[in-house]
């Protein structure tokens, strides 16, 4: 359809570009680098987890960092500054059209500079690398188990590498590499059920604590003299307001939140977006009134970790994207239901 969704590792939401493998796509092995460290092997998932979040948020960094997969390859420099609970960040893609993106907390502006347009957006924050947790939740211990495989080096750090493996066929696992000292999220890959390497997003330069200032990244979101704003509407919704339930929950994943959007800047807001979590994985379920004149093909397509299903539903035209089997966007279709005609 006309609408190209964003969702999680988004990396790619920010990047609106894939990449390829380095690693080859090869398997994960048992035990990397050297024995894990006393006391670090003892960390449950949830204290990993939270370790690596608040590493993200709570510290200022910059570097470069790659997005790659089996079929292309991307990179992007990043400034992250926070005070207190401010967040403010600045990503330009280094591959493919120039442009800049910064989110103030849930406040997004991306300058496409061929073009001379600034497009400002509300967008939820859902697991920007290096923030790899999307919701504090207790539920996460049910589905995935965590193990600590040793110590490696990435971009320049000591870093602890943990794997977390998912405990159905429903989720993908993930290898990190956090940095020792602070816990920040250094190199993340995405596996398949066969340790496969499906995606991976890594710093391949990075200075923790560096003098990135709030208020800097903030004058340059606010500079917009020059270029055409483009306001993409965005409003909180309540599925079932909109006509939308599911029939029976997808084993782990718990609604986040539902927008109505625009396809286009100066559109009304027609496309419904229900986002979906596990606390790792995301699914956001994008649906819109069908128009015969601009019907996609229907089917199934692969970019990478993030798969994306099309189809007709109930005379709507639903696209499920996340980064997920292909089994869980196919277990949120069959639940999903019209509430009301």
């Amino acid at each position: 359809m006309a609408f190209l969704p964003f969702c999680r590792t988004s990396v790619l939401a920010l990047l609106v570009v894939l990449g390829a493998s380095a690693a080859g796509a090869q398997p994960v092995a048992d035990a990397v680098g050297d024995a894990p460290t006393a006391g670090a092997e003892q960390r449950s998932i949830g204290e990993w987890l939270r370790r690596m979040h608040d590493a993200s948020r709570k510290r200022t960094y910059s570097g470069s960092f790659v997005v790659s997969s089996d079929a292309m390859l991307a990179s992007a420099r990043i400034w992250h500054a926070c005070e207190g609970e401010q967040q403010i960040e600045r990503v330009d893609a280094l591959s493919g059209p120039p442009r800049m993106t910064f989110r103030r907390n849930d406040h997004v502006v991306t300058f496409l500079q061929d073009a001379k347009v600034a497009r400002i957006e509300k967008r939820e924050a859902l697991g920007l690398f290096p923030n790899l947790l999307q919701a504090v939740d207790s539920s996460i211990p049910e589905f995935y188990t965590v193990r600590q495989l040793g110590q490696d080096r990435a971009a320049g750090f000591e870093a602890d590498i943990v794997l977390i493996k998912p405990k159905d066929k429903l989720r993908y696992g993930y290898r990190i590499w956090s940095e020792k000292k602070s816990g920040l999220v250094l190199k993340l890959q995405t596996l398949d059920h066969d340790g496969r390497v499906l995606e991976q997003a890594a710093f391949s330069e990075l200075q923790i604590d560096a003098p990135v200032r709030l208020s800097a990244l903030a004058r340059m979101m606010d500079k917009t003299a020059g270029y055409r704003i483009e306001r993409l509407e965005t409003r909180v919704v309540d599925p079932a307001d909109e006509g939308w339930e599911l029939r029976e929950p997808v084993p782990g994943f718990q609604a986040m939140h539902c927008i109505k959007r625009a396809a286009h800047a100066g559109a009304a807001p027609t496309i419904v977006q229900w986002v979906f979590s596990d606390g790792l994985a995301s699914v956001s379920l994008f649906l819109e009134p069908l128009d015969p004149q601009r019907v996609a093909k229907p089917g199934l397509v692969a970019m990478g970790a993030t798969q994306s299903l099309m189809q007709r539903h109930q005379g709507w035209w639903l696209t499920a994207v996340g980064e997920v089997p292909p089994a869980t966007l196919k277990a949120f279709a069959s639940a999903l239901q019209r509430s009301r005609k």
